[in-house]
């Protein structure tokens, strides 16, 4: 285990948006959180990133390092990509920045396959890249947990495949233990290891995709009829088919 979650409940005044939720997960393992709109998502990653007051305990390896990615990631118009990747290591830009926080930055850059973008202005990047150059930054600070709120939303299904790509491949490589929210369970179901499906702040369903990506789970959890088809490679192909009665 690298962190672990046992009893979390996250309240907004009257609001429970987590109740009692208890999930692990593990060091060189992507674990993808989905569910419906509301079914407290974005508040469990903001609760294990230790952003917002709940109870319950969140319990992580010794000397764990967080990198926490959210849904909105906004930087000066001003900053270059390589200053906004360098952020990951500071708190502010300074005239004098340390040797091996440069290499940090230029390494990470080098790890998402955009170097060539570091002397750009980050507003002037399509979606896509500036997704790759926000990865770049989480990745910058060297994180042993890596908690990124729907990375890969709003971008066009090849950069969807190219930036939940490179973040499997950087969870095996560096050791991370990796929970990012998904939307998009087909893209959940062929890059994540584990499932942890929530309906209603609680989790509902959690294992393989295979075990969780059931037409009686999603029903439950979506309203939703659904057919569960096997991919080329083996990987489960949800085929929505209707509201559920």
């Amino acid at each position: 285990m690298s962190i672990q979650a046992n009893g979390l409940t996250v309240r907004y005044g009257a609001h429970v948006a987590v109740r009692g939720l208890t999930l692990a997960a593990h060091h060189g393992e992507v674990l993808a959180v989905i569910g419906a709109n509301g079914s407290g998502k974005s508040s469990l990653l903001r609760a294990l990133a230790g952003l917002v007051p709940h109870s319950g305990s969140v319990a992580r390896r010794p000397a764990a390092r967080i990198g926490y990615m959210p849904q909105e990631t906004a930087a000066r118009a001003a900053l270059t990509v390589f200053e906004v990747v360098l952020l990951g290591r500071l708190r502010s830009l300074a005239l004098k920045v340390a040797t091996p926080d440069l290499d940090a930055a230029a390494r990470a850059l080098d790890e998402v396959g955009i170097p060539e973008l570091a002397s750009r202005r980050i507003t002037t990047l399509s979606g896509g890249q500036r997704q790759l150059a926000f990865l770049a930054q989480v990745l910058a600070a060297d994180p042993t947990i890596l908690l990124l709120d729907e990375p890969s939303s709003a971008l066009d299904i090849a950069h969807q495949f190219q930036v939940l790509t490179l973040l499997r491949e950087a969870t095996r490589r560096r050791g991370l233990t990796t929970i990012a929210v998904l939307h998009d369970l087909n893209a959940a179901a062929r890059f994540a290891d584990r499932l942890a499906l929530l309906h209603q702040g609680g989790l509902l369903a959690e294992g393989s995709p295979a075990a969780v990506l059931r037409p009686e789970t999603l029903r439950q959890a979506y309203g939703i009829s659904a057919a569960i088809l096997a991919g080329p490679d083996g990987c489960p192909v949800v085929v929505p088919t209707g509201v559920a009665a």
